[in-house]
């Protein structure tokens, strides 16, 4: 992913609420993991809040997180992880060159 196509999901992402939240459990929960990969085939684009009594930082979730389910980690910014995955089925995402 360049940095335009980055920058640019970012812009997209200002607007988005967080639907999701890494707590104490983190998320070892595989219906957590089943929920994100649901919501990024359908939305691409999910903000996720770290809670503060969470173990791991919000780098570290997101970095966790990208490898199990193969996303792309676009933001890790104080306690808010930004993560896209283009959907097979409902794509909506357009990226620049």
């Amino acid at each position: 992913m360049t940095g335009k196509q980055r920058a640019y999901l970012r812009s997209l992402a200002n607007t988005l609420t967080a639907k999701y939240q890494i707590g104490k459990s983190g998320f070892e929960d595989p219906a957590f993991l089943n929920q994100l990969c649901e919501g990024l085939e359908k939305n691409e684009l999910v903000k996720i809040t770290v809670l503060e009594n969470s173990a791991l930082s919000a780098r570290a979730a997101s970095d966790e997180i990208c490898r199990l389910i193969g996303c792309e980690g676009v933001q890790a910014i104080g306690n808010k992880i930004v993560l896209y995955k283009e959907s097979k089925d409902n794509k909506k995402i357009v990226l620049p060159k």
